[in-house]
């Protein structure tokens, strides 16, 4: 036999434990990416990451709202002395034993190098990159959905090849085993065909174990029971939507949500640097408030009630903020060569999904042409053993090509699909076919 079956698979074998599979589930390709979206861990933190810069945006915000304390203290005196500079004759004093104290100060922000309204739009550009982000993740999401999917139909239907073709395998080892008995065919014929038999179920048992692993991360995935077999069927992914393909990066560059994330960063960075070049102002403030005193036996002070403005001025800090300063535009630069670094490599992800793309067409063709060309060598050859014309070699070495081109070419046709979502993936256009964005 000169096909080895396990390179068959080599593509898309993965390393778990196997599971006993017994509940049979079918779900859409989009039902299944829907619940991956609402039950895996990596959207949920993702969302939950969203849900903190928005709090975080919001605690921000109340920077710009006056501050309000209210203080109060009640304290003992032991034998206080007390030494009044103006003249109470020669009257004694009594003294005073407590003293209370209550004070209420409102301060309300003017300006402060609009380092508060620069922080507001930080935090609202950093809130715009995590939801970005976020969209981003729930892409990557699908995109593994849209592996497991196609690598498990493929898995699933090099089994089922498999098992029809044991099943002529078998039927030939009892047909040539009566005929060895009967001395129409040396020995030597009948084992050929049950080594044949033999590397069938075994490609046969991997190709069963690599259709129980792949169920299972699928599985995981979709946070369903241990125990659930997915079973997937060509129409689940053969309909798949004709979106206009790219031809190029433009449209990456207007949809890949990674992309706007590092815009939104950038933007913030700039925030940054005006927040840092903030410190170069005061800081001015309205202020009032109330006071109350009781020094029992001496003095009694209410309704003494103040208003005025407050300016704050780091002389020493104008010396030290120009590192700070140029510590803020240094981060803004790496975000700047970030972004572009992420442009070249999506202009190198574009093309190469689209060259890949267009192989798996070709390569369609070609597998769906050498499925019926291989049929028809076969009947060809098997024709020609019936008669004598040909050995069991030729016999068996055409079976097993007639195999091989029936699993390349579903192979060949899920890898059609999977391309295209590359594709769509790479181009930032994955979210309009699934509308991520309203999940």
């Amino acid at each position: 036999m000169k096909v080895s079956y396990l390179m068959l698979f080599g593509g898309f074998l993965i390393g778990i434990s196997s599971i006993n599979a017994q509940e049979k589930t079918n779900l859409k390709l989009e039902e299944a990416i829907n619940l991956a979206w609402t039950k895996s861990n990596e959207v949920s933190l993702a969302n939950t990451k969203v849900e903190t810069k928005k709090q975080e945006l919001q605690s921000v915000k109340n920077n710009q709202y006056p501050d309000f304390k209210i203080t109060g203290q009640y304290l003992h005196l032991t034998e206080a002395s007390i030494d009044l500079e103006i003249n109470t004759g020669s009257k004694t004093l009594p003294v005073p034993d407590q003293l209370l104290i209550g004070q209420a100060n409102l301060k309300m922000p003017v300006f402060a190098g609009m380092k508060i309204q620069n922080g507001i739009k930080l935090q609202d550009n950093l809130f715009q990159a995590e939801n970005a982000m976020a969209s981003k993740t729930k892409e990557d999401v699908a995109m593994r959905v849209i592996n497991y999917y196609a690598n498990l139909y493929k898995a699933q239907r090099t089994v089922e090849l498999l098992k029809e073709n044991q099943k002529s395998a078998q039927q030939r080892v009892t047909d040539f085993t009566a005929l060895e008995k009967n001395g129409i065919i040396p020995r030597n014929d009948l084992l050929k065909s049950q080594l044949q038999a033999s590397k069938i179920q075994l490609s046969l048992d991997e190709a069963m174990n690599n259709e129980t692993i792949i169920n299972y991360y699928l599985v995981t995935l979709l946070k369903l029971p241990t125990e659930t077999k997915l079973v997937v069927n060509e129409s689940d992914l053969i309909g798949f939507p004709k979106n206009a393909l790219p031809t190029d990066e433009q449209p990456a560059f207007q949809n890949r949500k990674d992309l706007e994330a590092l815009h939104y960063q950038e933007k913030a960075t700039q925030d940054n640097i005006n927040m840092a070049k903030g410190d170069y102002y005061p800081n001015i403030a309205l202020v009032g408030g109330y006071a109350a005193l009781n020094l029992n036996n001496i003095i009694t002070l209410q309704n003494a009630m103040f208003f005025g403005v407050g300016l704050s001025y780091d002389i020493s800090g104008i010396l030290k903020n120009g590192t700070h300063v140029k510590i803020a535009e240094s981060k803004a630069l790496e975000v700047k060569n970030s972004e572009e670094l992420l442009k070249d490599n999506i202009r190198i992800q574009v093309q190469q999904a689209i060259t890949n793309y267009d192989l798996a067409q070709k390569q369609n063709v070609v597998y769906n042409q050498a499925v019926e060309q291989a049929t028809e060598n076969y009947r060809i050859v098997k024709d020609k053993y019936d008669n004598g014309l040909s050995d069991t070699n030729d016999l068996l070495e055409a079976d097993v090509e007639q195999l091989k081109s029936k699993i390349s070419e579903t192979i060949a046709k899920v890898d059609v699909i999977q391309k295209y979502y590359e594709l769509l993936s790479a181009t930032g256009q994955l979210s309009q076919t699934f509308n991520i964005s309203k999940i």
